[in-house]
């Protein structure tokens, strides 16, 4: 089997979760978590799931195809209005758990896909 490196540019990959945090860019980032392409890494209210706690992927809608965003060890649905403000946006969510948001998002950055994630620490 022949092992490659992946490079990013731009956005930088989640290197691993828990903790209570995010090691990303050989750091830790204690807390609730949001990456963008263009605003980058960023402390996220996870607590508050309205079309406000998501004012930065709003304002970058042209540069994101699907958000990622991780409810934490268990999957709950956003509420319906956050749900259609996105829609209207024309952003794609996928809802999931934390490390499977975490996961996720490294592959489609991988692909150099327009992705952005918000997940709640584990």
């Amino acid at each position: 089997m022949r092992m490659s490196e992946i490079g990013y540019e731009g956005q930088p990959p989640i290197d691993s979760y828990g903790g209570g945090g995010f090691r990303i860019m050989d750091g830790f980032r204690a807390g609730d978590l949001m990456i963008t392409p263009v605003a980058g890494v960023m402390d996220w209210d996870a607590a508050a799931l309205s079309a406000v706690a998501f004012e930065a992927v709003f304002a970058e809608a042209g540069e994101i195809d699907v958000l990622l965003v991780g409810m934490g060890a268990e999957i709950a649905p956003l509420p319906a209005a956050t749900r259609i403000a996105m829609d209207e946006a024309g952003i794609g969510v996928e809802v999931m758990s934390t490390a499977s948001a975490c996961r996720t998002y490294n592959v489609l950055l991988a692909e150099d896909r327009r992705v952005a994630i918000a997940a709640r620490a584990v």
